[in-house]
């Protein structure tokens, strides 16, 4: 299986991640932006992963070749390097497979102003076709720098670079700035460490702030945190309530999606997070993936709402037109709770100004809703309170073929409430609506939600439910995954066979 670009960068397996492939992609990248006439510089950092520094140095080498001057950033998280990017007008790369596990990997291409948009992809993609195309020439002719495998020969020399600190320490500059001095004594917060990136400069962040931190479950091995579909919630309530903390906080890999637990032990979903952090930012304009928590509308909070496929770059597109419409404090968010900024935003209670930073942030959110819940003298949990009673509870197949998940929604496409009903009535009732903006986000009378969806770049199918009543979500969720696994999944291997035979 060729890499290819999903929801939010280029990933793939590792084994499919060589260097010629990591090579090949990068100097496309560097092709398409001298055809933008962006900048002549580029800031390389990358995560924890085993394979990260090895594709670095792919990265590194392809930019090189192509004239650029490579800043090593280090590793930092994927928005403390765009972030540096945007703040000097130059390009910036992060090698993450932010969440899926350790044996994928991936690169995130950012141009000087920000992400790499779906048009830029395309080009890009176009431009690898050609670069492919001549280094099979010179593999034929025995001139290639790669191996039969894929992998630099033995005499290529590749430059190790020092660090660059320049990139983190903005990053940090960037927090602190904005947020009030010892905002958040008298707090005592978790950090759950793990293998994110961030772990080290969100425990510098807590502390300067004035927090107590406790710092839990570092680990030198990589631990694939998905902050949609955390698996460890019972460890993370217990350190909860054997510290009696006011929350725990962590990130996943590449520290661009947070993860935040309650006073009480309970997870706050990153769509909810998103709706608190743009109130405490005061956002006129909020732009979010159509799996996001309807209680984003439902609050009546913001003048204008916005609803797009999953992934950033779609968010970031909607950002823009926010932009254009003159909307003013314009922000975004996923479910996965990594936050966007559009525009710069004003903090009404000090005037400290935070420039826009139109990619996925982790740190922003958890430190805002943090702020909140010091300024407000309310326990996180009653801040959730406040908001709409919607539930929403995510989760996923592991190792499900694409191909399979896009024929399902194809397959629901084609057939609309016929196949919704035949699948999914006997539990949930009659279907009211479905919504093909991606995936198959079906609405039921009464108000639950049942969104199914193909993962865009690992073999995973996902599935949101929502609902009024928290544990009914979570039965949900259940439920619609036993439904998917052993209904409708076999119902549709049964068309993929009998189409093979025809």
């Amino acid at each position: 299986m060729a890499l290819k670009f999903g929801t939010s960068g280029l990933r793939g397996l590792v084994t499919e991640m060589t260097d010629r492939e990591c090579y090949l992609y990068t100097k496309a990248y560097a092709g398409h932006l001298k055809t933008k006439g962006a900048c002549s510089r580029v800031a390389i950092a990358g995560d924890l992963r085993s394979s990260t520094p090895r594709i670095i140095k792919a990265v590194a080498f392809a930019m090189e070749e192509e004239s650029f001057v490579v800043e090593n950033s280090g590793l930092v998280s994927t928005p403390a390097v765009a972030n540096h990017g945007i703040r000097n007008n130059i390009a910036s790369i992060m090698v993450t497979g932010s969440h899926i596990p350790d044996n994928r990997n991936g690169i995130k291409f950012n141009m000087p102003w920000g992400e790499v948009l779906k048009s830029d992809e395309i080009e890009i993609s176009a431009l690898y076709q050609s670069l492919k195309t001549e280094d099979e020439q010179k593999n034929t002719e025995g001139t290639s720098i790669f191996d039969l495998e894929g992998y630099f020969k033995p005499n290529t020399v590749i430059v190790d670079r020092k660090k660059d600190n320049a990139a983190e320490e903005a990053y940090f500059r960037r927090n602190l700035s904005f947020f009030p001095a010892q905002g958040l004594k008298g707090l005592t917060v978790i950090l759950y460490k793990h293998s994110s990136v961030s772990r080290d400069l969100l425990a510098r962040i807590l502390k300067e702030l004035g927090a107590e931190v406790i710092s839990m479950g570092r680990s030198d091995t990589f631990i694939p945190v998905d902050t949609e579909a955390v698996e460890n919630t019972d460890q993370l309530y217990s350190w909860v309530k054997k510290y009696k903390a006011d929350a725990l906080v962590s990130t996943d890999g590449d520290g661009d999606r947070p993860l935040v637990v309650d006073e009480r032990g309970d997870l706050v979903r990153g769509d909810v997070l998103g709706i608190l952090v743009a109130d405490f930012l005061g956002a006129d304009s909020v732009s979010c993936p159509v799996s996001c928590n309807t209680a984003l509308e439902k609050c009546q909070k913001f003048k204008h709402t916005s609803r797009t496929r999953i992934g950033s770059p779609y968010v970031i597109e909607s950002l823009n037109e926010a932009l254009a419409k003159g909307f003013k404090k314009v922000v975004g968010y996923e479910a996965n709770g990594g936050f966007l900024t559009a525009s710069e935003i004003l903090d009404p209670f000090s005037g400290k100004g935070l420039k826009a930073l139109p990619t996925r942030d982790a740190i922003l959110p958890i430190i805002a809703v943090l702020i909140s819940a010091v300024r407000q003298a309310k326990p996180l949990s009653d801040l959730i309170k406040e908001l709409p009673k919607r539930f929403t509870v995510s989760n996923l197949l592991r190792e499900f073929p694409n191909k399979t998940g896009k024929i399902i929604v194809s397959e629901f496409e084609k057939q609309g409430k016929i196949l919704a009903e035949r699948y999914f009535q006997p539990a949930f009732g009659t279907v009211e609506d479905i919504d093909f903006t991606d995936g198959a986000r079906i609405t039921f009378v009464g108000g639950d939600i049942v969104h199914m969806r193909p993962s865009g770049n690992a073999p995973e199918f996902r599935c949101y439910t929502e609902s009024a009543e928290e544990d009914r979500a979570r039965e949900n969720n259940s439920r619609a995954l036993e439904i998917i696994a052993n209904d409708i999944h076999p119902a549709i291997e049964e068309i993929q066979v009998s189409e093979g035979n025809r």
